[in-house]
């Protein structure tokens, strides 16, 4: 059955955490032209918001920012996290999924959970927390998938945390001439430049031809999802060292506590 992400007539929305994640998929945001939520300003611990650089690129392709956009600092949604500060993420959370009603959305696409950042990993769970309560206040389905950020994008990734089958993945691959696109959108955000370089010498640019979207497992079983600790926490410490943050985001600390709590707010909410 294919996928409503791959629907001609689907009315679609993309959450993501950081501005410049939408990069990634630019070959379905052209295509889609999607309602986009983005969690943060993307100004990292350097204190330097690049939104504006994605309201461009979203503008040239015809998508529509969401309501949600540029919600957070990195460092307070960090801190929201550390905290165990629910308000403002169930707000969020609610907020979106009232939109995606409005907006009549059939499909969702956004991070997936990698272990990679605690925020790309949350905003897998505040989409899935949106989507549920959507489906439930509208009475319809409303697929929900995920794509790599830190795996090689032309990956199907089956094996990921909280990500179902393979047989559901819808894979968009694209011609020579929306791989160019892609490609100068990405060396057109000046913010991403570093980011932009290193993965095409790590992948090469044929990989990024491939966009592969995966259905999420909303119910996957969080204490098993990553490795423990998971790739952030051993950064988090080396941050903390170097002065850029005052404590260290602990997956079962810190992470799991919240993450349950969305999921019951998306069951119930």
């Amino acid at each position: 059955m294919e996928s409503s992400l791959n629907h001609a007539t689907a009315l679609t929305a993309l959450v993501i955490a950081h501005p410049g994640h939408e990069l990634r998929i630019h070959g379905w945001l052209e295509r889609e032209r999607p309602l986009v939520f983005v969690l943060t300003d993307g100004s990292g611990s350097g204190g330097h918001p690049r939104l504006a650089s994605t309201a461009e690129v979203l503008h040239r392709v015809g998508a529509r920012p969401g309501s949600v956009f540029g919600r957070f600092s990195d460092r307070s949604l960090y801190q929201a996290i550390l905290d165990q500060d629910l308000a403002p993420l169930e707000s969020v959370a609610k907020e979106m999924a009232d939109a995606l009603v409005e907006a009549g959305v059939d499909a969702v696409a956004g991070d997936a959970i990698e272990g990679f950042n605690p925020g790309h990993d949350l905003c897998r769970v505040l989409a899935d927390a949106a989507v549920a309560i959507a489906r439930r206040r509208s009475g319809r389905p409303v697929a929900s998938h995920a794509f790599l950020l830190d795996g090689r994008p032309d990956d199907t990734p089956s094996t990921v945390a909280g990500i179902g089958e393979a047989g559901g993945a819808f894979h968009l691959s694209l011609d020579d001439e929306a791989l160019a696109r892609k490609l100068a959108a990405a060396f057109a955000y000046p913010e991403m430049k570093g980011e932009v370089e290193r993965n095409l010498a790590e992948h090469g640019e044929a990989a990024f031809r491939t966009e592969c979207f995966q259905p999420v497992d909303p119910e996957a079983d969080l204490e098993r999802l990553l490795d423990d600790p998971p790739y952030y926490e051993r950064y988090g410490e080396r941050q903390v060292a170097a002065g850029h943050y005052e404590s260290v985001l602990r997956f079962r600390q810190h992470f799991l506590p919240v993450a349950r709590a969305l999921r019951e707010l998306g069951r119930s909410g």
